[in-house]
């Protein structure tokens, strides 16, 4: 357990913040706030995205500081625990792409397969709004995890000089900018394919 400099309360020994007063600290005794706070964002990306607030409404902002924030909210008490939040991009696109855009690659791929089994097995295409809803409310706290557990991997690799450590927070963190692209032309195959079908619809209708 470490205490906290402003409010002296006890954390445990890898909290990114104070439980109780929100003030940042490193995780180890090596680190300082700064540079600890520093890899998060390092790791995050500084890409800006589009976001949404119930306060703000849309706005157009630094995406690691819009996480640091929604990640304080699983750092409450001895150990992360989950907190519902609400992640608009992963529930408005498809949310195989948005995990797929910051790197959560296995969860890509339970969204890739996942709507389309639960579709095929039960007949009812509609399925896939109930893995948007999941995906929206689960978003942030599984990018949180996947965030943390990365930097704690990092930490341990002690050989790394500042260049690798610069190259493999790039490597592992950060976006894939190419994501967007690929959603832009799955969602117009899939308007060409909806368009196509209505048209064969009316033209068996009007025979």
């Amino acid at each position: 357990m470490k205490a906290c400099a402003g409010c002296e309360k006890e954390n445990p020994d890898d909290a990114l913040f104070c439980h109780q007063c929100g003030t940042v600290f490193a995780a180890g005794a090596v680190q300082s706030p700064a540079e600890e706070i520093q890899l998060w964002r390092a790791f995050i990306g500084p890409s800006k995205a589009i976001l949404f607030s119930f306060n703000s409404g849309w706005s157009w902002q630094s995406a690691e500081t819009h996480y640091l924030e929604t990640f304080q909210k699983f750092s409450f008490g001895l150990t992360p625990r989950f907190a519902l939040t609400w992640h608009w991009s992963a529930f408005l696109l498809d949310p195989f792409l948005w995990f797929l855009y910051r790197k959560i690659y296995l969860y890509a791929l339970v969204y890739a397969i996942g709507p389309v089994l639960s579709a095929y097995f039960t007949g009812d295409v509609t399925v896939g709004i109930v893995w948007r809803i999941m995906a929206g409310g689960s978003a942030n706290y599984i990018y949180y995890w996947h965030v943390r557990d990365h930097l704690a991997t990092i930490r341990k690799k002690d050989a790394l000089d500042h260049s690798a450590r610069e190259r493999l927070l790039r490597d592992l963190g950060g976006v894939q900018p190419y994501v967007l692209w690929l959603g832009v032309a799955l969602h117009v195959l899939l308007l060409v394919l909806v368009i196509g079908a209505i048209r064969e619809g009316l033209l068996e209708g009007g025979r």
